[in-house]
């Protein structure tokens, strides 16, 4: 039987809507918080990506995030993806959602509460007829304020099979259009989702009306397979985030799942939305917004995920690249060739690189970004893809930032103390500081403090070469922790004590994000600028 879904029509019976919460549950990660720019430039490859819905955040937990998922349906008010937010049951949390999503061309509400007894009993301290009520309820509420409406079952995997089933039934009769039957605590093994799935289907009077969602996070590495097993039990909306983030060990991967439904649709005969060339750049994106890079031997986006070290595998390789790959790089969007510019390469043909890599960028950030190239290519002998990559995410991702390193100078060697000297722009305002330190690096961490006063914990430092050679970039980590809050910051620069510098600085502008967002409401930007200093 066909679904007439509010915001999707009639639907293909074997199409899956990709609903991503990269920027709600994947940002709850410790250290991924992301200003309103980052937001909206995740979104916006969200979208092109081919995400059907975005939960753009949780408009009642702060200013920020209301804002953000208000800025985000503005950015899709005649089109684009559906804007969806996050509400627990209470009215205020609702009322907040429906604000922020009203200039959508299409929003969602999103409502959940706790479903298992050890929630209800520890968590909820209710009885499961007033938690039943509450769907109801809240539904209600939600669906007078839109028609698209999902409702979650929050421990649905722990829950009662029978206390489930009518959980679901109160909540479509009130008018819920998608039921999300999550995995909250990566409790579920395969067996375990189909069985619940197979089961809501069979029992649940509507069922075959709505639909069906799941969300699964990966605390015993089994989400992409739980997710895949829901599919085959008859999901057809699946929750998942770029790179897998999100809370504890994160969620199920959008491009796992997307890979393993295109590789595997003999397995798993259905369709999705997913446009998979821009897989690779939209895990890059994230990747230098969040400060965390993706683990080397991660499936589809990992740097290792088409390498090929072993002999017999190097060999069949060369006879036949389908010997060892069961999808070809391209596909996610990897090129074969990686070697490109050098220093007589014009703004041409470096614009042309850059839609190659993905990237379209106004004129302004061209500018900077094409001037930061011409340095690069003084400096190093062959420019790559992963070095024209570095720069420009550091240079282009970052514009927005209000701290930003505008100039800094070294000495140090052997026998001698170390001393730094930098120059910042603090929302505009020029400052400066001076310090010597046990190294270039921790002096110029001390000129820093200097020039912007802060107290924070360096929990790491860590760095990487972007590609071979002496005279390779250097990327650098950054953890920041400042009154339990984490952040890590990324830098690339062929000096390593400059991106050391950038690293830090990308981290303290991730702090203001986080400090702006705990700050008490009515407390302007400039207040909190004045705190910043303090």
């Amino acid at each position: 039987m066909a679904i007439t879904h509010p915001s999707f029509g009639v639907m293909d019976p074997d199409r899956v809507i990709v609903f991503d919460t990269t920027l709600r549950d994947g940002e709850q990660s410790p250290g991924f918080s992301m200003n309103l720019e980052e937001k909206l430039r995740m979104a916006e490859a969200l979208a092109e990506l081919g995400a059907d819905v975005l939960e753009a955040g949780f408009p009642i937990a702060s200013p920020g995030d209301f804002e953000s998922v208000q800025s985000i349906a503005r950015r899709f008010a005649k089109d684009g993806p559906v804007v969806c937010g996050l509400a627990r049951t209470a009215p205020a949390d609702i009322q907040k959602a429906a604000e922020a999503i009203k200039d959508a061309a299409r929003g969602r509400i999103h409502t959940f509460v706790s479903t298992s007894p050890l929630h209800m009993r520890v968590k909820l301290r209710m009885e499961p007829e007033t938690v039943l009520d509450l769907v109801t309820a809240s539904v209600t509420m939600a669906r007078n304020a839109t028609d698209d409406v999902e409702w979650s079952a929050e421990d649905g995997t722990r829950t009662e099979m029978d206390f489930l089933c009518r959980c679901v039934e109160a909540a479509i009769k009130a008018g819920a259009t998608t039921i999300n039957i999550p995995d909250t605590v990566g409790y579920a093994v395969p067996e375990d989702m189909f069985r619940i799935f197979s089961t809501v289907r069979e029992r649940v009077p509507g069922a075959d009306r709505v639909v069906l969602s799941t969300h699964n996070h990966n605390d015993l590495g089994l989400a992409v397979a739980n997710t895949i097993a829901a599919i085959r039990a008859g999901a057809r909306q699946v929750e998942c985030t770029i790179n897998g983030i999100g809370e504890r060990a994160g969620n199920a991967s959008l491009e796992e799942i997307a890979m393993a439904l295109r590789t595997r649709h003999d397995a798993i005969p259905v369709s999705n939305g997913v446009q998979t060339k821009h897989i690779l750049r939209t895990s890059r994106l994230l990747a230098t917004i969040t400060g965390f890079d993706v683990q080397p031997n991660k499936a589809i986006v990992g740097r290792n995920a088409f390498a090929h070290e072993s002999g017999i595998h190097q060999d069949g390789m060369l006879k036949d690249s389908s010997t060892y790959e069961i999808m070809t790089p391209e596909s996610v969007g990897w090129t074969k060739s990686s070697l490109v510019l050098g220093k007589h390469s014009g703004r041409a043909a470096f614009k042309d690189k850059l839609k190659a890599l993905g990237y379209e960028v106004g004129d302004n950030a061209m500018n900077d970004a094409f001037k930061r190239f011409k340095d690069l290519a003084d400096r190093k002998k062959v420019v790559y893809d992963e070095d024209i990559v570095a720069l420009v995410d550091d240079e282009v991702v970052r514009a927005n930032d209000r701290i930003k390193l505008v100039g800094l100078s070294v000495s140090t060697g052997m026998h001698t103390r170390p001393i730094a000297s930098i120059a910042l722009e603090v929302d505009g305002e020029q400052r400066e500081g001076v310090a010597g330190g046990d190294g270039g690096v921790d002096a110029t961490f001390a000129a820093l403090r200097v020039a912007f006063p802060h107290e924070v914990n360096l929990k790491l430092y860590a760095v990487q070469s972007v590609t071979g050679g002496t005279d390779a970039q250097a990327r650098v980590t950054v953890r920041l922790e400042e009154e339990g809050k984490l952040v890590d910051g990324q830098g690339a620069d062929t000096d390593t004590i400059v991106a050391s510098a950038r690293a830090y600085v990308h981290a303290l502008n991730k702090l203001l994000v986080k400090r702006a967002r705990t700050a008490p409401a009515g407390l302007d930007q400039g207040a909190l600028a004045s705190t910043t200093a303090a």
